[in-house]
């Protein structure tokens, strides 16, 4: 088809050449020391052409000619440029093949390419990935003193970037918190992330390292915080991002060392932490242990009345820790234990939890047939059955038997931990 056109073109000038000259009967007269030299029209015209054709071929040839050593530099220049990004190729394929010596002896060629080329000394991207993968290498190879010297290297290299490029690497930063998270440094990662500009800080991986360096710093109050965030961001999934939750804010109420401290962290968390009954269950434990059973009676009310509609785990958890916080037990509880006795009377937890109450109260009578319940069931877990068996020997003891007591003691030695 190209070849049909070009005919076409050829045929279309032959058409032109001879409808404009063919009938030029013009002349040209040279006139140079007393010679005359007389030349049709279209020979001068065809001559002049040709002429200004080859003057404009060797300009461009004496051009070419003249900038040679130029192109020939820029060419060398190409050259080393290609090689420096071969080599971070290969570094980069290393580094993810798990080859850690060969990705840092890749990394340092291009490194050492950029520096034997002034030429190539804007490209700062370049030589910062170089670089971050002979740090990352280092790191793997637990060679610590020459990864924080290439660290030192990747900060000099950001700050010449703001100069020239208005712009910073924000993976030097997010890197080095990840690499101090790994040292177990939770104060140098929290200094390395607390650099990081507004946006960058807000950012998910940004949002994981704070909340890991919180937790190894042992502030859970402040990771729980940054669970949140991420939460919101749907950084987890719903199940995962609940458990996290649930165990930052047991570890936020874990760490309080008295009844005042514990009930500031239960009233700063969230109103959905304070509505879950595992979290609830964790507050009240705590109260148990800092000798607060009212406060966590005062937690567990709303969850205990609407024991039914709770899930296993989620009953089991309140029931349990209900028994814990049984001391003091007031009269107006009887009817709620008596509520939940009739509408659960196969949950083992509760019968324990309802059984501990009333021996709490004295109504051994009422409490040994609920205890008796949980004691023999294989569904509740070994302590709360030892507890149970407990109560009986101390119930048995009160009414006089001790021959029961033994039996029921026996009983409690044999469940296994």
């Amino acid at each position: 088809m190209r070849s049909v056109i070009w005919l076409v073109l050829l045929f279309v000038a032959a058409v032109v050449a001879a409808t404009t000259l063919g009938r030029n009967d013009g002349l040209v007269s040279l006139y140079w020391s007393g010679w005359r030299l007389d030349v049709s029209l279209n020979l001068f015209v065809i001559a002049l052409v040709l002429t200004c054709l080859a003057l404009l071929l060797a300009m461009r040839a004496l051009q070419s000619l003249a900038s040679l050593p130029a192109r020939a530099h820029e060419w060398r220049v190409r050259r080393r440029e290609q090689a420096a990004q071969a080599a971070l190729r290969d570094a980069l394929a290393e580094y993810f093949s798990a080859r850690y010596s060969r990705a840092r002896k890749a990394a340092a060629r291009a490194v050492a390419i950029h520096d034997a080329t002034p030429e190539l000394v804007g490209d700062l991207q370049t030589r910062t990935l170089a670089h971050l993968i002979w740090a990352a290498s280092l790191h793997r190879l637990q060679d610590r003193p020459q990864r924080d010297r290439q660290l030192r290297q990747l900060q000099r290299l950001r700050r010449m970037g703001n100069a020239l490029q208005r712009g910073s690497d924000d993976g030097v930063p997010l890197m080095a918190a990840e690499w101090a998270l790994d040292d177990r440094d939770a104060s140098r990662a929290l200094a390395l992330l607390a650099e990081l500009p507004p946006g960058v800080a807000r950012r998910t991986q940004a949002l994981r390292l704070k909340m890991q360096a919180q937790r190894l710093a042992h502030q859970p109050d402040e990771a729980l915080r940054t669970a949140r965030l991420l939460a919101k961001h749907q950084a987890f999934s719903p199940s995962a991002a609940r458990s996290l939750l649930r165990a930052l804010a047991s570890e936020t109420l874990a760490a309080t060392r008295d009844a005042e401290q514990l009930e500031r962290s239960w009233l700063e968390l969230d109103p959905t932490d304070r509505v879950d009954p595992h979290i609830a269950a964790r507050a009240a434990a705590c109260a148990a242990r800092l000798g607060a059973p009212e406060l966590g009676r005062q937690w567990l009310l709303e969850l205990w009345q609407r024991l039914p509609e709770l899930g296993r785990d989620e009953r089991d958890a309140v029931a349990l820790t209900l028994v814990d916080n049984l001391p003091g037990l007031p009269a107006e509880w009887l009817q709620r234990i008596e509520a939940a006795e009739r509408a659960l009377p196969g949950d083992p937890a509760v019968q324990a939890a309802v059984g501990s109450a009333y021996a709490e109260r004295q109504l051994w009578g009422k409490a040994r047939a609920p205890l008796e319940r949980a004691a023999t069931s294989p569904d509740l877990d070994g302590a709360a059955r030892r507890a149970a068996w407990r109560r009986l020997a101390a119930l048995a003891r009160a009414e006089g038997d001790e021959a029961r007591a033994a039996r029921c003691h026996e009983a409690a030695a044999m469940i296994e931990s």
